[in-house]
């Protein structure tokens, strides 16, 4: 668990199968709706000012 303001929260009493089961859950339903593999969840905004060599990005800005 998290601390807060340097208090140490304790942990009583947790059914670990039930946390182990929702972060299951939550995990497949991130996948069925973002697809599968790794997303970030704080993904900065990038300018479309910034420079980049892909030829990828250099053809979208051409358009």
């Amino acid at each position: 668990m998290a601390r807060k303001h340097g208090k140490k929260v304790r942990v009583t009493a947790v059914n670990w199968d039930a946390v182990k089961a929702m972060r299951r859950g939550q995990r497949e339903a991130q996948q069925e709706l973002l697809g599968p593999g790794f997303h970030s969840n704080t993904h900065t905004h990038r300018s479309k000012k910034t420079y980049t060599r892909k030829a990828k990005h250099k053809l979208a800005q051409n358009d």
